[in-house]
């Protein structure tokens, strides 16, 4: 049993060097230091154990050479990887937080981290009856995300018609389930017979189609939207956002979350039919979760009680110890993963 100040090893996966195209396995390994576990005097630190780390599309921005978004930090050569993850407080200098606790936030891709920057990037879990592995996703960054996508920028009513690109995923399920929950029509795409299954039979979606089967992304759109899409909550980009253009209703809401298809691409694809936004007074808007950390406690309130009753389903695809992580994170651009990725580096 490890206890504060001991000196412990400290598996890690490192970031290798800046990656150019997608990202494979190769550009981390696996490494063991040590580490105190001690914040050093005077900090406001927190030094936690980690024991879930969550894979996000958005971790391939990290290893570019500073061109990803705006106000993200980078990964070091050299340094451990981080990302969305949940842990236990085991020293904290920080006084919001003590040992004991459980919190979710950024955390490094290791054994044990301490976090220098823990008011922007670290929150208390007060609900403890879930899964603690739910706060790397319907309960943490991917949850917020498609709350504030659903409340705050597509703003669905009642009866209208919804869809969802990459709806399997960790953002996509729980937006289709909040939609279903609100009253509306919702469809979602996916990249397999399973996903489409999982869709349809699990989680409620209306309809649900593969759209590595559709010859005609357009044809497809008309098949299950004979009158059109009132709110599209954007994944993917490329040739479905072109094809959801074409079938977008008047007065209609794109949700831009993210555009998979192309994070890796030497050249994104074009889009042609960007013209619709202006003849059919089509409102698109980008977001993400960062704006929004004001609304947990509505969004906490909101899904809680259906996890609880049973009402929302949550699918995670789990890995075991920090020596599967690259693998997962990397099979995110493959679609390999079916439901939250998650590694798993302890579970107490």
């Amino acid at each position: 049993m490890v206890r504060v100040g001991d000196e412990v090893s400290n598996k890690q996966v490192i970031f290798r060097d800046y990656v150019i195209g997608s990202p494979k396995e190769s550009d981390m390994y696996l490494t063991t230091g040590t580490i105190k576990l001690k914040v050093p005097e005077g900090s406001n630190a927190v030094l936690v154990k980690n024991l879930y780390l969550s894979c996000d599309p958005l971790m391939q921005f990290f290893m570019r050479k500073a061109e990803g978004p705006n106000g993200y930090l980078y990964y070091t050569p050299g340094s451990a990887i981080f990302g969305y993850g949940v842990a236990k407080v085991l020293d904290s200098g920080h006084p919001e937080f003590k040992a004991g606790d459980l919190v979710w936030g950024i955390t490094g891709w290791e054994e044990y981290s301490l976090i220098t920057k823990t008011t922007d990037t670290l929150i208390k879990i007060q609900h403890t009856d879930v899964p603690l592995s739910y706060y790397t996703g319907i309960l943490g960054m991917p949850g917020m995300t498609s709350y504030a996508g659903f409340y705050e920028v597509g703003t669905p009513k009642k009866g209208e018609y919804v869809f969802v690109s990459a709806a399997s995923g960790a953002v996509g399920q729980l937006i289709g389930q909040i939609a279903k929950l609100e009253g509306c029509y919702v469809v979602g795409s996916a990249g397999s017979k399973e996903k489409v299954d999982l869709l349809k039979n699990q989680l409620g979606f209306d309809e649900a189609f593969n759209y590595k089967e559709e010859q005609d992304l357009n044809t497809a759109l008309k098949r299950y939207f004979p009158e059109g899409i009132d709110v599209y909550f954007e994944h993917v980009g490329g040739k479905m956002l072109d094809a959801v253009l074409l079938n977008m209703r008047h007065h209609g809401r794109i949700a831009v979350c993210g555009m998979i298809s192309q994070y890796n691409l030497d050249e994104p694809e074009g889009i042609k039919n960007l013209l619709h936004i202006g003849f059919k007074w089509i409102q698109m808007k980008g977001y993400t979760h960062r704006n929004y950390y004001h609304l947990n406690p509505k969004f906490l309130d909101l899904v809680l009680p259906y996890i609880r009753e049973k009402k929302m389903v949550y699918v995670e695809d789990i890995v075991e110890g920090l020596e599967s992580g690259p693998a997962a994170l990397v099979g995110l651009f493959s679609g390999r993963n079916f439901g939250k990725q998650v590694v798993v580096v302890a579970r107490e």
